[in-house]
Parts: structure tokens; C-alpha cells; sequence
């Protein structure tokens, strides 16, 4: 007997996540089910994915998009617009496994209803552990519920960690690509085009994750989110430049022995993953050719270069509100260089800002993560 389909929300269906996951889908029809997805506003991928997919619930979380869509559309599968559909597809009964794909702190409600609701999440939201850990992991706890992490870092570690004991564990170590800027020099970065910043040498990302990456923001907030996904302590997490991106983390034990993932840059490798743990299912186009891998290097971090990953440690020792302020400033701060109004190094100076005014609540409640989030916002607007 064939066993059943597991059924997908998928949000953030535009974005690359989102498109690799369809893919991975469209790939393992035998094994999935797209039930339901949500995009923001872009309605030319909307109408690919219904076209090829036929999901059951769709979610247009921008009004004016979906409210067009939604008049015009005589199809069968039912339209939802606003954000509040978001929380809706994430805690239907149907649905066995959520992808938590939006970029950034939009997408903490629906993880937490979905937690709330016993559902899997698959999650590529960094932000939302960023912002909200210590809610995130009691819930999930109090609710049994799974968090499998899609970024490949925090997949690899998740890898390297099956079968282990986590008293075991000496440190985990996250690599970082060092972005397209690893070989300048820190005053070099007043210089920098938005275009220069969008060229990452070995990922193909949403414009805001690869603006983090070349700050190591990216890297920042994974080391946040790694604190929350494996109980760990700053102390116990390092970051190394590893340009190949070939090792995508490692983990060292008590005893000195080092596990480390490898694997291709694709992320279609760790969405799969997460889709299908614990079983792993083929990927085409996936395997390391070693013949033709010269060296892996690694260096350590230069934080004059990369002052934004210094805060990130700031804030996580720091604690309560802290990551969530520091995460909003980011969001602003990236998206006022993307148009153009700020140079690139101005983004760590409003991070920076921001966070020395902020005056930290020790453990916030969810109406208080978002009021910090909000003040941060605010404050980086007006930096």
C-alpha cells in the first residue's frame, strides 16, 4: 500500500526558496502535494504555479493584487487575500508541512500558528528565530511540533547531529562564503554599488538575503538562529570564511572529531532535505565532482570588515528584545540601499545605532516583540 502524499503550504512561493521548492515538488509528485502557497504580489508566477500545481488554497497577502486576481479568477482553487490568510493555510488540517519561505519578520505569525497548530515546519525565516526564539522553541516544545531548518548551514548541522548526544558537542561551526567582497579591504566599502553587492560568487538569493550576505548580517542571524535550534551558547558557535562553500558547517566533539557536510551550492539539497527527513530522496545534478575540487580554505572572520556580525553576538548576549531590534533595523537598513539612499557601509552604522538606544525587555511577549520591532523600524527611518 502506497503510503499518502505529504501536503505542503508553501510561503513565499515567488521567491527562491519558494521557486526551488516547487521544483522539488514537481519532482517528487509520488511524494508531495502542493495544497497551498502564498505570494505577495507577483501574479505571473501565481499563474504558472496554479497552472502546473493546481493547489487547493491560494493566499495574495497584498490587497490590491489579490482583490484584482481574485475578481478575474474562475478557477476551483480558493482565493484568499490579505495576510491574515497566512495564519489560515498554515493551520489547516490538510496540511502536514509548512515551508516557511517569506523573507524577514513577516514571517513569524504564520510559523508560530503553525507550531501552535502541531504542523512541521520547514524553515527558511531566519528572522523569525531571530526575533522571536525563546516564543518559537516553547512553543514548539509545548506542542510537539518539528523544526526543520532549510538554510544550508543549519541543515548541515542538523545532518551532522543525527545520532548524537548534544552533551557531546564541543562547538558548531557555520561557514560563511565571506560574499562578493572577501577580498577588499574594509575602506574599499564606502565604494560599493548595489550592483556589486547583488553579485554573490556562489549563491543565486532573494535581493535582501544576498545584501546580508555581503555584510555577514546572513551570518549574524544564523548564528541567532542556531542558538535557538540547538540549545547552544554563543561560546559554542564560531564562524570561518570557507569561499568553496563546499562545506556547508561542521561540528566538533569532545573527543576532537570533526563531522562536516559537503555538498554542491544548491539549495535545492537542504530544502529537500527538509521536505523528506528522514529519508533522503535523489537529486539530479547534485554530487561533488573531487577530482576537479583544488583546495577548501578557510580564514577567520575580519570583523572591521564585517562589523554587522560582531552585533549579532552583541545582541544574542544581550538577549530579549535585543535580536529582534537589531533585526529590524537590519531590514530597514537594506531595503534604504537597495533604493539608492544610503551608501553600504551606512547599513552597520544604523544596525549600530539603533540598537545602543534601544532599552532591552529581559523576556518580551509576543505583543512586545512586535512593538520592538516596530520601534526599530521607526528608529532606523529616521537614522
Amino acid at each position: 500500500m502506497a503510503s499518502a502524499k505529504i501536503n505542503i503550504a508553501l510561503l513565499g512561493a515567488s521567491g527562491s526558496i519558494g521557486q526551488n521548492t516547487l521544483e522539488i515538488i514537481s519532482s517528487n509528485t509520488d511524494k508531495f502535494n502542493l495544497f497551498a502557497l502564498s505570494v505577495n504580489n507577483n501574479i505571473e508566477k501565481l499563474n504558472l504555479i496554479i497552472n502546473k500545481f493546481s493547489p487547493q488554497y491560494i493566499v495574495i497577502t497584498n490587497i490590491e493584487a489579490g482583490n484584482n486576481f481574485k475578481n478575474n479568477y474562475s478557477g476551483k482553487t480558493k482565493i484568499i487575500v490579505g495576510k491574515d490568510g497566512l495564519k489560515d493555510i498554515s493551520s489547516m488540517n490538510e496540511v502536514d508541512l509548512v515551508v516557511a519561505a517569506i523573507v524577514g519578520f513577516a514571517g513569524l505569525e504564520s510559523v508560530i500558528t503553525a507550531l501552535n497548530f502541531g504542523k512541521t515546519v520547514a524553515l527558511a525565516n531566519k528572522e523569525t528565530l531571530v526575533a522571536a526564539g525563546h516564543l518559537i522553541s516553547k512553543i514548539a516544545k509545548e506542542k510537539n511540533s518539528k523544526i526543520i531548518p532549510i538554510d544550508s548551514e543549519h541543515s548541515a548541522i542538523f545532518q551532522c547531529l543525527q545520532g548524537e548526544n548534544e552533551n557531546s558537542i564541543t562547538k558548531i561551526i557555520l561557514t560563511a562564503s565571506g560574499g562578493p567582497f572577501r577580498n577588499l579591504n574594509a575602506n574599499e566599502f564606502k565604494n560599493v554599488s548595489i550592483e556589486d553587492a547583488l553579485n554573490h560568487p556562489n549563491w543565486k538569493m532573494g535581493k535582501k538575503v544576498t545584501i546580508d550576505s555581503a555584510t555577514m548580517m546572513n551570518k549574524g542571524l544564523e548564528v541567532i538562529e542556531a542558538h535557538w535550534l540547538f540549545n547552544l551558547p554563543k561560546e559554542k558557535i564560531k564562524v570561518l570564511i570557507h569561499p568553496q562553500s563546499i562545506i556547508h558547517s561542521m561540528v566538533e566533539f569532545i573527543d576532537g572529531s570533526v563531522k562536516a557536510q559537503l555538498g554542491v551550492p544548491d539549495m535545492r539539497t537542504p530544502i529537500q532535505y527538509a521536505l523528506s527527513y528522514p529519508e533522503r530522496l535523489n537529486l539530479q545534478n547534485s554530487q561533488i565532482n573531487f577530482s576537479e575540487l583544488k583546495e577548501l580554505n578557510f580564514s577567520e572572520v575580519d570583523y572591521l570588515k564585517y562589523p554587522l556580525l560582531e552585533l549579532a553576538y552583541t545582541a544574542l548576549e544581550s538577549g530579549g528584545s535585543m535580536p529582534t531590534v537589531m533585526n529590524a533595523a537590519n531590514e530597514v537598513a537594506v531595503d534604504k540601499f537597495l533604493k539608492g539612499l544610503v551608501p553600504f557601509t551606512k547599513i552597520s552604522d544604523i544596525v549600530s545605532h539603533v540598537m545602543l538606544k534601544h532599552k532591552t525587555i529581559a523576556n518580551p511577549t509576543l505583543s512586545e516583540v512586535f512593538e520592538a520591532d516596530s520601534w526599530g523600524r521607526e528608529s532606523a527611518t529616521n537614522n
